[in-house]
């Protein structure tokens, strides 16, 4: 629990130093593009018109998902995909990738994953704007619902706090942890109800499913997005599983990194 404490306060006392790494990342990032941080918002919608073609038109044949049309459906929770993914995997590579830099600063190494993260956060506002201003045309205009979004946020950063503590401490030991992580999220994009539904799947395979803390987060956005229930007080008991989870996660990262960042710079 200790563990916990002192990487919590390290991000509490490191604020402002997250945001001003994380913009900088953002602008490095795409310095040398044209359209610069465009980019971070453009190729995310290429990708969703694909999937919405393959999967809508194609798999699908525009099929609605319950009484919900595909395509607001896909679009009320793909946009975490392009959150969560680019966030775990170049947090896991963070701090193996710039330990060179600031092994000899003052620096709390565990801000590094943190502002790497807040970095993918950017695009994500951008991204779930313009999705939500197209959901207002699709027939789902904003409701009440809506004021669950920062909660489903807050339960993102925490999670994905706790899994980029794990991971960026692992891969900086040994690289091949990368690799896996890299298998591991190409799997989530198909195991997790962004771009189909598991309703047609028998009880046990859905309630197996469950078990991945992403399908809470992207259910949690579709219902404040389409407007469709209180997602986190309806199911309570997934939240508190969720929320478990998450925790766990969080001590076991905290443990981890706290353990390992004195001698990171041996590992390369």
């Amino acid at each position: 629990m200790k563990s916990v404490v002192t990487v919590i306060k390290e991000q509490w006392n490191s604020i402002y130093l997250i945001g001003r790494l994380s913009l900088y990342e953002v602008k490095a990032a795409n310095n040398n593009n044209y359209l610069g941080m465009l980019w971070e918002v453009i190729n995310p919608l290429i990708q969703i018109s694909i999937y919405w073609f393959v999967f809508g038109f194609g798999i699908r044949q525009q099929e609605p998902v319950g009484s919900i049309p595909y395509l607001p459906w896909m679009l009320s929770g793909i946009i975490l995909w392009f959150f969560i993914n680019p966030a775990i995997l170049e947090a896991t590579k963070s701090i193996y990738k710039k330990i060179k830099m600031i092994s000899k600063m003052s620096f709390p190494l565990s801000v590094i994953p943190s502002y790497v993260i807040v970095g993918k956060f950017y695009a994500h506002l951008v991204l779930a704007g313009i999705i939500f201003i197209a959901l207002q045309f699709l027939g789902y205009p904003v409701s009440v619902y809506i004021i669950q979004i920062p909660y489903f946020i807050f339960a993102t950063f925490v999670l994905l706090m706790a899994v980029a503590l794990i991971t960026s401490t692992l891969a900086t030991i040994v690289r091949d942890v990368q690799m896996i992580v890299q298998a591991v999220m190409r799997m989530m994009l198909y195991l997790t109800p962004f771009l189909w539904s598991p309703d047609l799947l028998p009880e046990w395979i859905q309630r197996s499913m469950m078990a991945n803390p992403f399908y809470y987060l992207v259910e949690g956005y579709r219902a404040s997005l389409l407007g469709t229930s209180w997602y986190f007080i309806e199911n309570l008991q997934y939240s508190f599983y969720f929320w478990s989870l998450t925790l766990f996660l969080l001590l076991v990262g905290s443990i981890l990194h706290i353990k390992f960042r004195n001698h990171f710079v041996d590992y390369l």
